[in-house]
């Protein structure tokens, strides 16, 4: 039974139509969603009632909106639940501004911009309980020569990614990646230049390439109460990631529970030890990747928030809005667990599976728990049965089909 509170989801994208089935998983009601725009997978949705407001992302229009539905609403409590980084941040910034009914579990701003500001998070972070790939750091916009003496230390192919992802969406050009992969000095140079060219003046992210295709890269994922203790890991072998450019980095499929170079505890002990020594709140995911030279697993990069293939979780049996509820809502204290039940999470259809994941025993974990019921897609939700969007997700089904035998990484 739902007492007198009330849930409020902010985004508009996968990890928001999620959370959204998460809440309704649990409820069976639909739940509120405010974004800028609507995509597909939440406009057509029966789960949730959506309201779109033009300018969302403006500070001023975020703080007005949120207000004026908390003066709307009875309830004495509003559980606030970002999607993205952009909204996060929004959260945290102007959380001082915000009705006293919302109650929230973000980091402070200063462990926020030391994980989401990327070059920040290398410089910070660079001697702590994980380890990094050998970063450079490259400042745009300021007519400085590249320390070619650096540059060579690392060897290529090079990774190039911006340190300031918020800033970097905000200037779009031709040829834009989330990540760019470079093989000589000449490609490096052509990718700076088109970046600054772009009016992008923070820092850009050189860095070595670690050996391995999607298949060397992991998802872990951590729920930290407003205590700051770690209540709830996860490691995860991921098989495939997006083929669009604006998309790399995104996973389309993973498995829990699994890693084909052994399934060791030990992997996210490090992990945990950081997130209580700086003293984090709320959900984070941790990009790492195995590099087989070395046999370590790299940390890549931290997201302060849930990702998009984060549901893996509530299919294993940890709701995630059930973990924000007990935690924020009713004080409940929880061990530290470390989900190991096997799932499978998959955007694409099992043809593309079959297709494109390069491991072999990775390839038959998922097909073999796709068999066993054990493999699910986030989208895919029986209660939600609006025509429209069951034909929007058989178009993105075929557009998957197209996209992986088009595009490779």
């Amino acid at each position: 039974m739902k007492e007198n509170f009330n849930v409020l989801i902010l985004g508009s994208d996968f990890n928001a139509y999620y959370m959204a089935r998460c809440y309704h998983e649990l409820y069976h009601e639909k739940v509120n969603v405010i974004a800028k725009r609507a995509i597909g997978v939440v406009s057509y949705s029966q789960i949730v009632n959506f309201k779109e407001v033009a300018d969302f992302e403006n500070a001023d229009v975020f703080v007005a909106t949120l207000n004026e539905y908390a003066k709307e609403r009875k309830e004495e409590t509003i559980l606030l639940i970002g999607t993205s980084d952009e909204l996060v941040r929004l959260i945290i910034e102007n959380g001082p501004k915000l009705d006293k009914k919302y109650v929230h579990n973000y980091p402070t701003l200063e462990i926020l911009n030391q994980i989401l500001v990327k070059d920040t998070f290398y410089q910070t972070f660079e001697n702590c309980e994980f380890e990094i790939p050998k970063t450079y750091i490259y400042p745009c916009g300021k007519n400085i020569k590249l320390d070619e003496e650096k540059i060579q230390k690392l060897m290529y192919p090079l990774i190039i990614k911006p340190g300031n992802n918020i800033e970097y969406h905000q200037h779009k050009f031709e040829g834009m990646f989330k990540v760019f992969k470079v093989h000589s000095r000449e490609e490096l140079g052509e990718v700076i230049e088109k970046i600054e060219k772009s009016g992008y003046q923070s820092n850009l992210v050189i860095q070595e390439f670690i050996p391995g295709d999607d298949c060397a890269l992991f998802d872990s994922v951590f729920y930290c109460s407003k205590d700051k203790k770690v209540q709830l890991m996860t490691l995860a072998q991921i098989g495939l990631q997006e083929r669009n450019p604006g998309g790399i980095g995104n996973c389309t499929v993973l498995v829990n529970g699994f890693n084909e170079h052994g399934y060791d505890e030990t992997i996210v002990e490090p992990l945990k030890k950081f997130m209580e020594r700086i003293g984090y709140q709320g959900f984070a995911e941790f990009d790492l990747k195995y590099d087989n030279r070395d046999k370590k697993y790299k940390v890549l990069e931290i997201n302060p928030r849930q990702a998009r293939c984060s549901y893996y979780l509530a299919a294993g049996g940890y709701n995630l809005v059930q973990y924000l509820i007990d935690d924020l809502i009713y004080h409940k204290e929880k061990p530290c667990t470390l989900m190991k039940e096997k799932i499978a999470l998959s955007f694409v259809p099992k043809s593309v599976i079959k297709k494109y994941v390069t491991s072999e025993p990775l390839r038959r974990e998922i097909l073999q728990l796709a068999k066993q019921k054990k493999m699910v897609n986030p989208l895919k939700y029986k209660q939600d049965k609006d025509l429209r969007r069951r034909l929007y997700l058989i178009a993105k089904d075929f557009s998957y089909k197209k996209k992986y035998k088009k595009l490779s990484w």
